[in-house]
């Protein structure tokens, strides 16, 4: 059974044909001022790639890939869990020079995620990547990126609120810029969810920099796989959400492992066994851009904008019994 909570009082702002229409709304709006804010250009991008390239994303490390055979190739076929690394051998492959980059939708099956309010097995984001300078891999670039994101993601909320007016949502448009270790420093004594939950709910906006290596404890405050990111300058991005009094993660992003960084983050994490994979002897080799890039959720922009309690009220996917009737009971409508 997944994990639901339902607050009491709720009610939908928006009936169903206006939250279908707002949904199509959100997601024209917000690709045009993301184009326009990070010099972007959209592009068409796979549903499932071959797993001897080395190019799928493991995530946090557990979760499997959704993996079929192909008759016509004799080999079999994975489901991307994001594009990550799709994304930077494109931008090699396709020219593009510093300063310009790409975005696409990236729709994913997730079927070992937990469900709850905020997961489900089905992920859509807008998957975005752009080629800088090796002046450019700094903590600061990465702040100024994140910032205008969420300056498109407020412009976005005005348009959506001329459109529907009894929309009461509000956002925080400045970042608070914190790293997990920051974090852990300020509260030793909560998990990691829980110093999310007591930032977002204090700042607002927040991006936690430094996801992916281990903290003075011991543990990262997250896993994040270690061929993509670079652990020192790489974070998430998150909102405080009214309706379920908690932080929601809307993005993963992060200036992507330069030759150094992949070579020192294989070897932290155990995966030296990659350097043989063609993506991973490319970039070791030199022969990729340097690039910064992410995801960001398009269900979890949905329902932060539209302030909706559930993801399936947003996008249409798979539930237990349990949720489903539970949440017809509370008035709930899932997709």
């Amino acid at each position: 059974m997944s994990e639901t909570r339902l607050p009491q009082g709720y009610r939908p702002v928006l009936g169903l044909y206006d939250t279908q229409k707002a949904i199509g709304l959100i997601k024209q709006i917000f690709e045009v001022k993301l184009c326009a804010a990070l010099h972007l250009k959209r592009v068409t991008a796979p549903l499932f790639v071959d797993p001897a390239m080395g190019l799928n994303d493991d995530l946090s490390g557990v979760e499997r890939p959704v993996s079929f055979e192909v008759p016509a190739t004799g080999g079999t076929a994975q489901v991307v869990h994001s594009l990550a690394k799709w994304k930077r051998l494109a931008l090699h492959q396709y020219g593009f020079r510093p300063g310009n980059g790409l975005v696409t939708d990236m729709n994913a099956i997730r079927r070992d995620e937990e469900l709850d309010n905020l997961h489900s097995i089905y992920v859509d984001q807008w998957d975005w990547e752009k080629v800088i300078t090796s002046a450019q891999r700094t903590e600061a670039f990465l702040h100024g990126v994140v910032q205008n994101i969420v300056y498109a993601i407020s412009a976005t909320l005005d348009e959506l609120k001329w459109q529907f007016p009894d929309l009461s949502t509000t956002l925080r448009r400045e970042v608070t810029f914190v790293t997990s270790q920051q974090l852990e420093d300020r509260w030793p004594a909560l998990s990691p969810k829980q110093r999310e939950n007591v930032i977002a709910r204090e700042a607002g906006t927040v991006f936690i920099g430094g996801i992916g290596a281990p903290l003075r404890a011991g543990a990262p405050h997250d896993g994040r796989a270690p061929d993509y990111d670079d652990w020192s300058l790489n974070g998430d991005l998150l909102f405080w959400h009214a309706p379920l009094e908690c932080a929601m993660e809307l993005s993963s992003m992060g200036i992507r492992v330069d030759p150094a960084a992949l070579d020192r983050q294989l070897t932290l994490s155990g995966h030296d066994e990659r350097r043989a994979l063609p993506f991973h002897k490319m970039l070791l080799a030199g022969e990729l851009p340097l690039t910064i890039g992410g995801g960001i959720g398009q269900s979890r922009l949905c329902m932060l904008l539209l302030s909706k309690i559930h993801v399936g009220e947003v996008q249409v996917s798979l539930w237990d019994e349990a949720t489903r009737l539970a949440c017809a009971a509370a008035g709930v409508p899932l997709l």
